[in-house]
């Protein structure tokens, strides 16, 4: 009973601690979503929208590093092996290093080709590039920031990563207020506030490592590609779940755009913003219970892996029964925050696809704990059967077929129908696994 005890305190800090971090995260766009929709209106909000797949995109390679570094860190550690533990460490910096400048150069030099690419009209086309620009232009500071929070989370630090993100998140609505109005900046001055917050949460992280609190650190690395190889399979799943989330994005944009125009896309943005936090709920969710699964597979207990899966199911299944009656009762409430001209048609648009869209919470947090679960037990091939699932193989096809039966409530539905058949798909894996790992055990 006592051990008991131990893991569930254990797994409520975790999970608690880096759900309100990712909620932070998550706020970065959230935040410039409010104040461009109070500052620019509609077509701000569009311009918004058409550039966040891009933020998908980096934050989905972060992720594939940090995660994956994270874990062949955590499960290395729990074996005695530090050796091995910083080295990788040390080639998921420098890789994220790489990447984030080659992210930069394009916004550096590509940002108007790739906002036309994105969808962006004339009426929006100067936004969505200034947008785009500086954001991909960050992408280095963007990339770092997660590396480093994935691993201090796996370094028994929960509460700094938390505290990082947090503080991040509140000085970027805090640089918006700033920038958006008293210094009447626009579309850069949300872009900037986004951009500094990596560089604050980063800046915090720095101050713990230059006090030689952590125990990881840069060593000389050999079988760096090995290394490397390992941690794209691990978090190729979290780059997938974030790339296909940019992805279904840009595909809706493109239904929504011969549907309904650039207010049916900002009626959109304000769905799919508000999805990136409640999605952030999850995403915490499962980075709190990756080190506690690496370290339990790392030291040969599988029951306290299943056991904090079980935890993590029931925790997110609670949450989403109450966030989509929040949703539902509070959908007209929510659309008015973000229409600021009071747009009729926008809200006519909004207000049914928020009942609509968000059927889907129950479901995403059931896949996202699976998924990680795979992940965290270095056993990848799930994970990436599922995120293709619900990332390209179902979506996408069933975007198309259902908007083109009844319009914008099969754009809707879309989203919810393909979390429900992976849902049951990724329930029936985990059990047929679980199932093989028990007859093998008892043989």
């Amino acid at each position: 009973m006592g051990q008991n005890k131990y893991n569930f305190r254990q797994f409520f800090q975790y999970t608690f601690l880096s759900v309100l971090g990712t909620l932070g995260v998550s706020c970065y766009i959230l935040a410039d979503t409010f104040f461009i929709s109070k500052g620019l209106g509609n077509d701000g909000l569009t311009a918004l929208n058409l550039a966040i797949p891009a933020y998908s995109f980096v934050h989905g390679t972060a992720l594939m590093l940090g995660v994956g570094g994270a874990t062949g860190f955590s499960v290395s550690k729990s074996r005695g092996d530090s050796q091995r533990a910083n080295m990788i460490f040390t080639v998921t910096v420098i890789a994220g290093a790489v990447l984030g400048v080659l992210f930069a150069l394009c916004g550096a030099f590509l940002s108007r080709p790739l906002s036309r690419m994105l969808g962006a009209n004339d009426e929006v086309l100067d936004m969505t590039d200034t947008y785009l620009r500086w954001l991909l232009i960050f992408s280095p500071a963007f990339m770092l920031n997660e590396i480093m929070l994935c691993f201090m989370r796996n370094d028994n630090a929960p509460q700094l990563s938390m505290a990082a993100m947090l503080i991040g998140s509140l000085a970027n609505t805090v640089l918006d207020y700033v920038f958006v109005f008293p210094l009447k900046m626009g579309i850069l001055g949300a872009v900037l506030a986004t951009v500094f917050s990596p560089v604050i949460s980063l800046a915090i992280m720095c101050v713990n490592i230059l006090r030689k609190k952590n125990t990881f650190r840069a060593v000389k690395v050999k079988n760096a590609a090995k290394l490397l190889l390992h941690d794209f399979r691990l978090g190729f799943p979290s780059l997938l779940a974030q790339f296909s989330s940019g992805i279904t994005i840009i595909v809706f944009n493109y239904i929504i755009l011969r549907l309904k125009g650039n207010v049916g896309v900002a009626a959109y943005g304000i769905i799919a913003n508000i999805s990136v936090v409640i999605v952030a709920i999850y995403t915490g969710m499962a980075q709190g219970i990756q080190p506690l699964i690496s370290n339990a597979h790392g030291s040969g207990n599988t029951a306290s892996a299943r056991s904090t899966v079980r935890l993590a199911l029931i925790a997110t299944t609670i949450s989403s029964l109450a966030i989509y009656f929040a949703m539902f009762l509070l959908d007209s409430q929510i659309v008015s925050i973000f229409n600021n001209s009071g747009n009729q048609e926008l809200r006519l648009i909004a207000e049914p696809g928020i009942k609509l869209y968000f059927t889907s919470t129950v479901f995403v947090g059931i896949n996202l704990t699976i998924a990680t679960y795979f992940t965290s037990i270095e056993n990848a091939l799930p994970a990436h059967i599922l995120t293709i699932l619900r990332g390209f193989a179902i979506i996408i096809p069933l975007a198309y077929l259902m908007s083109a039966i009844w319009g914008m409530t099969g754009v809707w539905l879309a989203y919810p129908i393909t979390e429900l058949v992976v849902a049951v798909a990724g329930a029936i894996i985990y059990l047929v696994k679980i199932k093989k790992g028990v007859r093998q055990w008892n043989h």
